[in-house]
Parts: structure tokens; sequence; C-alpha cells
């Protein structure tokens, strides 16, 4: 029988991610692959319970407050998590009885100690007896209409009525009213739901055969009695996605021998796009932690030479000793700050015959991968973001040889970081032009979009220079 370690810790994690700045990766790390002792069945049931409730985070707040007489604003924040935890065992994870989900959080309410609502004179018993009643007020309901979909739209009573479209698809996807309100406005109601739907689906784990060791059809072979529903990306041709590996990544042996890095079949096309060639000289602007430093080498057969740059040196260390996993021994790893219009001290007056800009960006396309970036991200970030992405832009061209290529990819559909930074570079720069979009064949101007292609919703165009 699982514990309550994994709701404890779930809890925990999301706590802190309301009251931190860093994002859930990073704390997940920190807490699960640093400081938790947990055992495998309670780390697979604390991923599920906290990416689930972020997934679904509107549509939980919404059932809550159908049953809550305290406004949602008032509700302290850890014990809106208790509710949240509860509730989305209770619409969504079929294998947990629904007296197991309501008693468990009962039980994380007992542990609140001075942690009321915010309502004076209402104290830690009476918390226990909210969460208790509300829970179990909404197992009743649940229990007389028996319907519970897979994807956690639990139908309450016929009688729920929305005022406007905008609010209905917030609460029953899932999703901040800004975000729903651009999508109907660009993609009306049929293509908004259908995307809603594709991001809240639970996504593959996606790799890319490393081929400076392997190929794909290799590395199927090795990994398949590990992974479950494994199969070939469509149009990525070194990727493998797959569901439920019965060993962690990271111990997989094919990892630790360096034959694979994880990475979105979308990303992979934003490298396609680049093509670098053997021989050339390479600048990754914005290389993270190496994911595409990885595929421009091993498309480079290891040959000539990649400067990976990123302002954060912890980034940079752990890039180089992906390299090392990888066999890759053409890159040097540059700390430099792209928001600073300075030259690569390193560099002088050094061309390159390829440019990648993988900009900073609002995360929007990866909210699959990443649903905390539903709650954190807001409209007037995308202006910010979009003057960013043309500075770094702005800032690179010059390092660009004549005839050479710059890519500029974001791993969002929004306009602002899409069409109106390639209209921006092209007014600033006419010796560039636009060569090509890095969309899949059949593909529409915004993409790679999970509702045509199941990958994530990345941004790319090719620049090449003409003089």
């Amino acid at each position: 029988m699982i514990t309550d370690n994994a709701r404890q810790t779930a809890l925990f994690i999301l706590n802190t991610l309301d009251n931190s700045p860093r994002t859930l990766d990073y704390i997940l790390e920190e807490v699960l692959d640093q400081k938790c002792m947990l055992p495998r069945r309670d780390r697979a049931l604390t991923h599920a319970l906290v990416y689930g409730v972020l997934r679904w985070r509107a549509r939980l707040d919404w059932i809550i407050s159908r049953f809550s007489k305290t406004p949602l604003h008032k509700i302290n924040p850890q014990v809106m998590n208790i509710l949240r935890l509860g509730l989305f065992q209770m619409t969504c994870l079929d294998r947990i009885p629904v007296s197991a989900a309501v008693n468990t959080s009962v039980e994380m309410a007992k542990g609140l100690k001075g942690k009321g609502l915010g309502v004076r004179g209402q104290g830690d018993i009476w918390v226990v007896r909210f969460v208790n009643g509300l829970l179990r007020n909404a197992a009743r309901e649940m229990e007389n209409e028996k319907e519970k979909s897979e994807a956690g739209n639990w139908k309450l009573a016929g009688n729920t009525a929305f005022n406007d479209p905008v609010s209905e698809l917030a609460a029953t996807k899932s999703f901040p009213k800004w975000l729903i309100k651009r999508w109907l406005s660009r993609f009306g109601r049929e293509e908004t739901e259908k995307y809603c739907d594709a991001v809240n689906a639970v996504p593959p784990i996606t790799v890319r055969a490393n081929t400076l060791k392997t190929t794909r059809e290799q590395l199927m072979s090795a990994i398949e009695s590990e992974v479950g529903n494994m199969e070939a990306t469509v149009y990525a041709p070194d990727g493998i996605s797959f569901f439920n590996p019965a060993t962690p990544i990271s111990e997989m042996k094919a990892f630790q021998e360096g034959c694979f890095q994880v990475q979105d079949e979308a990303a992979q096309l934003v490298t396609l796009l680049l093509d670098p060639q053997p021989g050339e000289t390479i600048l990754d602007a914005c290389a993270g932690l190496g994911g595409k430093t990885g595929h421009i080498a091993q498309m480079m057969q290891n040959q000539g030479h990649i400067v990976a740059a990123d302002k954060d040196a912890k980034k940079l260390d752990r890039l180089k000793s992906e390299m090392e996993r990888l066999g890759v021994s053409i890159v040097t790893a540059v700390e430099h700050d792209l928001d600073a219009n300075s030259q690569f001290s390193i560099l002088n007056s050094q061309f390159f015959d390829r440019v990648l800009v993988d900009a900073p960006c609002s995360g929007l396309g990866v909210l699959r991968r990443n649903p905390d970036a539903k709650w954190s991200s807001s409209e007037k970030d995308l202006e910010r973001f979009k003057e960013r992405q043309i500075r770094f832009s702005d800032h690179l061209a010059g390092f660009v040889k004549p005839s050479g290529v710059l890519v500029y990819a974001v791993c969002s559909r929004e306009p602002e970081e899409n069409e109106a930074v390639v209209t921006a570079f092209l007014n600033q720069h006419p010796e560039f032009e636009l060569e090509e979009q890095g969309v899949p064949e059949g593909g529409q101007p915004q993409g790679a979009a999970p509702t045509v292609f199941r990958m994530d919703a990345f941004f790319s165009v090719r620049f090449k220079r003409i003089e």
C-alpha cells in the first residue's frame, strides 16, 4: 500500500512552488533527487499528484468554490493545496478510493498548526472540519452523478452555468482566463478546445538517439524491455517516444553510456532547421543545459567547433558534463550575458557559419510538460520577452558570416514572440532575409503544436545573411 509520504511530499512541493520564484523542475530535482528517500512507487504518486493538481488547478478551484461559503481568496494557500490534492484524487485517480482521498486530506489538515483560513475566529479545528465537510459534500455529489471522465472533467450538477465562453473554458479546461481569451480570438472555440485538451494530456518521454554512439533502431532495441508504448518520432529522424520507464532515465544503461538525450521532437526540429555541417563553426548562443548543443554536435559528426554560451555558470558546468557523457569533444563553453551588448571576449572578431538563438521565452508552448507556468505567467510578460528576444537577436546578428545562417527559436506560439520578433529583426537587419520556417510538412505558420503533431509547441525560423 502506498504510504501518505507521497501526499505529504506533494503538498510540500506545491506549497514550496507557491512561495518561491523557482520552477517546478528545480524544486522537484531538489526534493526528489537530492533530499528524498521515497520508494519508487511513492515517487511516482508524488509526480502524478503534483502535475495533476497543476494541470487541473483552475477546475479544482472551481469545484472548491461551489462547495465553499468562504471566498477562495480568503482560504489559506496551504489549505487550498490540501483541497486540490483531495479533489484531484477523487476526480482523476481511479485506483485511489474516494474515502482514502478524503481521509488523508483531513489528516494533512490536522497537521496545519495555526494555519487558519485567515478569517477571524476560525482556527485549526475549524479548518479540519472545513476540509472534511467540503470533500465529503463533493464526494456525495460525485457519487450521485456517477460521472467522472478520464480527463478529470467531472460533470457537476446540470444547473451549473457560465456567463461567457472564456469563463467556461477557463474552468472546464483549467487555464487562465487571459490565455483562453487570446486563443479564442485567434483560433476559435473548436481549435481552442482541442489545443487545451492536447496541452492537458500527459506527454510521453521523448529522447534523441546520439548517433555518435548508436542508431535509433539500436537504441530502441536496447531500451525495449525498460519502457512502455515505444514508438519512433514521425518528423525527427533520431527521436523515440515512450511512457512509464521501469527504470529512472538517469539509471538506464543506455543513458549512462551516452546513447541518448531527453529532448522533445519539436526541439529536435529546431536543430534540423539550423542544419549544421561537419567542419563548421557554430554558436549556440543560449545553450542552457546543452540539449540542442549535443544535437548540433552529432549532426556535425563531432567535427568542427561549437561555442556554447550561457549566462548561468552552473548550467554550463552541467553542459560540460553532458558533452562528456555523449562523447562530444568539439564544444567550448563560454559564460556570457546577452542582455549586455558586448562582444564575447573569447571570440574577438570571430564569425560563425551558423548561430542558434534559442531565446528565453514565456514557455507557453511547453505547458504540457511545465504546467506550473500556466499560473506563473501573465500577459504582460509577453511584451517583456519580445523586447528581450529582439535585443538578443540584434546582438548576435553581427556574428554571422556572409551567406551564414541565424536560427531564431522559442517554445511559444504567441505572436509577440513569433511574428513580431521576425518583423522587428528584418526591419533592423536588411542584410538578412527570411529563408525558411521550422514547421513539419503540412503544418501551420504557428509552428509545431501538440494538436496536430503530438509534440511541444515551438516556433523557429531561419535567416540567411545575404551581404
